[in-house]
């Protein structure tokens, strides 16, 4: 028989393993219930894609993004994936559920086009973010997709997505200025950067818990694409497509602009054009720093087509470096032909 000694121990032993066990079953069910996210975007970052903004965390006036550097804008609330420009866009890109979870609401029918002045800005307002939809996670998540091209969402609230899920194609609905899709993670109504994870203390010095399942690297600054054109190009024309496809010109083109587009550059880089004849003569070699930062950069070096300085016909090449410090953050090659 067990004495009355013996019951009271065995109860005792019972009630500390309680407390033993339960907060550590309750912290785990909080990690699984937290969502494991793939890239909403169905592209390779550094090849055929980039993120332009990271999520704002000073919570004043300033910026500041989770690598402690500034590749964001005051408040901005998501990660922003982008694409080179419009005629990549129109190829079609996919936006793709980062978890599984259920359509929440979601939105079609806006138009897609570069906002570039006041006007264009405040005609969108109160939607902003354009064609894009929400997916309920459970346990207070939710993912926010915007921007997405008109005419591109393939659910619609009620239904069931896993992650991967085709949801639409990138686009420039409502409030963008260049084709991307913006992602937002919340948490019980409030934003989360995803590569920070949940955190009550403000700024970029904090414990990471990203909630990604294969976190991509953090590069602040970055190549959208380069290449030539008879003239030196707008920033819109660029994001618009324009000059894409030049491999190769006539002799009477009026010049030969030798252009890349970046984003993240800072005060103090310092960035170098070469650009070398058919002959292997070095027409232009020059460097600059740059005088002042900016999230999206377009720059370029030339040379005029003219009677008494006639561009060669052939193969010319450019060469573009950017440097921060002793770091070279872009080097890379084009070739053009004037035929």
């Amino acid at each position: 028989m067990i004495s009355s000694m013996q019951k009271h121990l065995f109860h005792a032993v019972i009630i500390v393993l309680l407390i033993v066990i339960r907060p550590s079953f309750a912290g785990s069910t909080e990690t699984t219930a937290q969502p494991v996210l793939a890239l909403p975007i169905k592209c390779t970052l550094g090849s055929n894609c980039y993120i332009m903004h990271y999520v704002d965390l000073d919570p004043g006036d300033k910026v500041l993004d989770f690598g402690c550097g500034s590749q964001t804008y005051n408040e901005h609330n998501g990660t922003d994936f982008g694409i080179s420009d419009l005629a990549t866009m129109k190829q079609g890109v996919a936006v793709l559920a980062a978890a599984d979870g259920i359509v929440h609401r979601a939105r079609d029918g806006m138009a897609d086009r570069l906002i570039a002045d006041q006007a264009q800005k405040k005609a969108v307002s109160n939607i902003e973010c354009g064609n894009g939809l929400v997916i309920d996670h459970g346990h207070g998540w939710q993912t926010q997709y915007c921007h997405l091209l008109n005419g591109s969402i393939a659910v619609k609230k009620g239904n069931t997505v896993r992650k991967g899920t085709p949801l639409g194609m990138v686009g420039s609905s409502g409030l963008a200025s260049f084709p991307h899709v913006h992602f937002t993670v919340r948490y019980q109504d409030k934003v989360v950067d995803p590569f920070v994870g949940r955190s009550s203390v403000a700024g970029c010095q904090v414990s990471r818990h990203a909630l990604w399942e294969n976190a991509p690297d953090y590069v602040p600054t970055g190549l959208i694409r380069a290449g030539f054109s008879p003239k030196p190009p707008a920033q819109i024309e660029l994001w618009q497509g324009e000059f894409r496809a030049a491999k190769s010109h006539s002799s009477e083109m009026p010049a030969l602009i030798f252009w890349v587009h970046v984003f993240g550059v800072l005060q103090g880089d310092r960035e170098h054009f070469t650009l070398i004849n058919p002959d292997q003569r070095v027409m232009i070699d020059q460097g600059k720093y740059l005088t002042k930062s900016n999230r999206s950069w377009v720059s370029y070096a030339g040379r005029r087509n003219t009677q008494d300085h006639p561009l060669a016909k052939g193969i010319w090449r450019g060469v573009y470096q950017l440097k921060r410090d002793d770091r070279i953050l872009i080097n890379l090659e084009r070739v053009f032909i004037i035929e």
